[in-house]
């Protein structure tokens, strides 16, 4: 790093008017807020310039006024300038600039408010953990100065995934001696010679991995295969192409798998609480191998609880075996989850761990970590305790398996749990169902698709699973025990890694208000909105042809959650104080809060280590960021399935909905399988059509024919891409004119160019769209 581009000299914050009792200029709130970008929030703003009692009212009126002209963001509560960025964060290191120093760009960056700033990345002097060009680095802000190929400087803080050396592709025969050759699935990459001498019993259509042995100064660059996936028609390679492509880390270092090896099963009791005898039951999907959870529930029958109920929750004790420091724990905090595919999953811990030792197996016994609560009739949690325990599930059962029996329609197995162990469960659900109700948390109806596969790994076909009381079961007192777990840390003030959920944006706030305007329906302009506003409008929707359309904007409409220190509530579920602590086997945020509570209550020595409170912030945005890493990847795969299941489709016709509306086209969400695809603009008819943001519809400038986000139509598919899982319609039906369906059967009229000159779509590429 050159000596001329970094100002060693510590910053001086600029110096603030500071009047008790007197509200600062908006001048001075800007500059704190500058001085201070993600951890200037109103309470500490209130602190710096001693603002008490009533002059907080007027200082919240400043803020908004600040907020709505544009000159401030809120973001989990604080204030930052737009543009600004938070202390923490995770990076894509993207280049070098003129001194060959690293580039990056923010992973979560908001495209509304731009191109992502470009950050000078200063790294250690240890070769070791040198990060690199398309490596992902979790990165601090420093106060140095940038120049002029960056707008911030930053300091690696941990380098989070190395760019694979390996590139994958096709593997593709020749006809008679010339070599076979590599097509990458990244287009960017060139084609390369494959080595012949040892194929790995690749055959022509093979997904593969190789190795550069040669650069191509003269030809193609020559590669050797280092591992065959299969027929890129299966399962296994479509998820190998999105673990690849972002980076997720799939196989366990040496020393991972030797702990995990070497660990052992707890088989006495010791300084545990016996729960055995308490017929806890796990209730999963029927495929699930590892079991997090255990559930019962009983009548309360303190004669000062009437009508009450208790719930008892077991989670598995992953902190008994992964303890901090130790590889296990290492790997675990750098996969963050573990990521779910059709037909297999990538763990975040070995299977021997996550499978075996700390799954909550049926009639084994298991070290747990219990918790007891008490809710009365209305509901409302009135006590918990936590407990370090061993338990015993006493049955194994799938959702559908129990909502059967509850239906009527018991199994020889759940025939014998029915009146004893189920029907109490449901029994407690109903009363903390009440609660669950008063507390009005967001209600969206988005319907998930899920694929079944067949023996080979290629797709059978795809469906929407049923959403069942049992699923909503085990969600309620899931959200119970992991409300429990945060109040318990926070009485004890432990550190703790909140998931939260912020509020809405006003930018995002008001173009929703614009779309629900073209539907006659408001959004209350003044006053904090809560969950209850949101479900008022799906309420009135419910059931309608709209119904999809709003959840489907409401959606959007929503922040994302996240994993930080700083507890600003969870919006979406309508919770002052949230944490995750129920399924420490796959998510590492819960394996935090495991230990946190192993600490305050005097549990055990496997707690939290010295020091965390000073990582937990670089942890959450680590985890967040892997989080976010992992959906993306579990979309795309599924999307690359789908195109290949459709790839023998080409010309077929299907019902479906506008599942999303942008200047280019429509994104259209087929009625049967939720299979997405694209209609360019340009194949629409014979109009010119304009994006209309406010009602997220395409809009024809002459005939008025309109194609609105939600609007039901007809398609038939033209092109299948599987590599990019995607699929390309083309639109058959007609659109709206003035809020009117147009008729199917009416014939589509070339319109002819205006007097004087040529019409705009004399040169668009026209539509084969057939009349009906």
């Amino acid at each position: 790093m050159s000596a001329k581009r970094i100002n060693t000299r510590k910053h001086t914050k600029r110096k603030h008017a500071k009047v008790p009792g007197e509200t600062p200029s908006r001048e001075d709130i800007l500059a704190f807020v500058a001085d201070n970008p993600g951890r200037a929030g109103k309470r500490e703003i209130a602190r710096h310039f001693g603002i008490i009692g009533g002059a907080r009212i007027h200082l919240k009126k400043m803020l908004k006024d600040l907020s709505e002209e544009g000159l401030i963001e809120k973001r989990n509560k604080r204030m930052i300038r737009p543009g600004d960025l938070p202390p923490v964060f995770v990076a894509n290191l993207i280049g070098r600039d003129s001194d060959g120093d690293l580039l990056g760009v923010p992973v979560d960056w908001d495209e509304d408010a731009g191109d992502p700033p470009r950050i000078l990345v200063l790294t250690g002097k240890t070769k070791a953990t040198q990060p690199g060009v398309g490596d992902r680095a979790l990165i601090r802000l420093t106060e140095a100065e940038a120049g002029p190929e960056a707008s911030h400087v930053a300091r690696v803080i941990k380098v989070l995934e190395k760019k694979q050396g390996a590139v994958l592709g096709i593997f593709r025969k020749r006809d008679g001696d010339r070599l076979p050759y590599l097509e990458p699935i990244d287009r960017k990459q060139r084609e390369l010679d494959v080595d012949p001498s040892d194929l790995k019993e690749a055959d022509d259509g093979d997904l593969v991995s190789v190795q550069v042995t040669r650069s191509g100064r003269f030809g193609n660059p020559r590669a050797s295969i280092i591992e065959r996936f299969g027929s890129m028609n299966s399962e296994k390679a479509v998820s190998e192409i999105a673990l690849q492509s972002h980076g997720i880390p799939h196989v366990f270092p040496a020393a991972v798998e030797v702990q995990a090896e070497e660990a052992k099963p707890v088989e006495t009791l010791g300084k545990r609480e016996d729960w055995r005898r308490i017929p806890l039951i796990t209730i999963d999907p029927p495929d699930a191998k590892d079991h997090d959870d255990a559930v019962f529930a009983e009548p309360d029958d303190s004669p000062e609880n009437h009508g009450g109920q208790i719930v008892y929750v077991a989670i598995a004790d992953v902190a008994y075996y992964v303890t901090p420091g130790s590889p296990m724990d290492r790997e675990a905090n750098i996969r963050g989850n573990s990521v779910y595919f059709p037909d297999r999953v990538i763990p975040m811990l070995p299977e021997r761990i996550s499978n075996q030792l700390c799954s909550l197996r049926e009639l084994e016994d298991k070290p747990a970590l219990g918790v007891r609560m008490v809710f009365d009739k209305t509901g409302r949690k009135i006590s918990h305790t936590f407990h370090r325990v061993l338990m015993r599930s006493a049955a194994k059962l799938s959702y559908h398996q129990a909502q059967k029996a509850i239906d009527g329609l018991p199994d020889d197995k759940t025939g014998t749990l029915l009146e004893g162990v189920l029907q109490p469960i449901w029994d407690a659900y109903a009363v903390v169902k009440k609660g669950r109700d008063a507390r009005e948390p967001l209600e969206l109806d988005l319907p998930e698709r899920k694929i079944k596969l067949k023996d080979d790994g290629t797709v059978d076909h795809v469906f929407v699973p049923e959403r069942l009381d049992a699923h909503k079961l085990i969600e309620e007192f899931m959200i119970q025990a992991n409300v429990a777990a945060a109040e318990t840390l926070e009485k004890k003030k432990s550190p703790l890694l909140y998931r939260v959920h912020d509020a809405s944006t006003p930018e995002k706030l008001e173009s929703l208000k614009d779309f629900l305007s073209t539907l006659n329906m408001k959004l209350p302009s003044s006053g904090g909105l809560r969950p209850s506003v949101f479900n008022g409008i799906l309420a009135k929707v419910k059931d309608s042809p709209q119904a999809n359309l709003v959840n489907e904007v409401v959606l959007r409409s929503q922040a994302q959650a996240e994993y930080t220190p700083q507890n600003i509530g969870h919006f979406g579920l309508n919770l002052r104080r949230y944490a995750h602590f129920t399924s420490p086997i796959r998510r590492y945020a819960d394996l935090i809060v495991h230990r946190g509570l192993i600490s305050a209550l005097g549990l055990g020595k496997d707690g939290l280590p010295e020091g965390i409170e000073s990582k937990l912030e670089a942890i959450g945005a680590e985890i967040s960021a892997a989080e976010r890493r992992a959906m993306l990847a579990e979309r795309d795969t599924i999307d690359r399935l789908i195109a290949l299941w459709m790839s023998d489709q080409i010309g077929a016709t299907f019902q479906g909905r506008i599942a999303g509306v942008v200047k280019s086209g429509m994104f259209i969400r087929l009625q049967d399988t939720g299979a997405d695809g694209f209609v360019p603009a340009s194949t629409i008819g014979l109009d010119y059509y304009r994006y209309d943001e406010g009602s997220h519809a395409l809009i024809g400038d002459k005939t008025g024919e309109t194609y609105q986000l939600g609007d039901q139509v007809e398609v038939k598919l033209v092109e299948a891409a599987p590599f990019a899982g995607a699929l390309t319609f083309e639109l058959l039906s007609h659109g709206r004119i003035a809020g009117k369906k147009i008729r199917k059967t009416a014939p589509k009229v070339r319109r002819g160019p205006p007097k004087g000159g040529r019409s705009k779509t004399s040169t668009r590429k026209t539509s084969r769209r057939r009349s009906k």
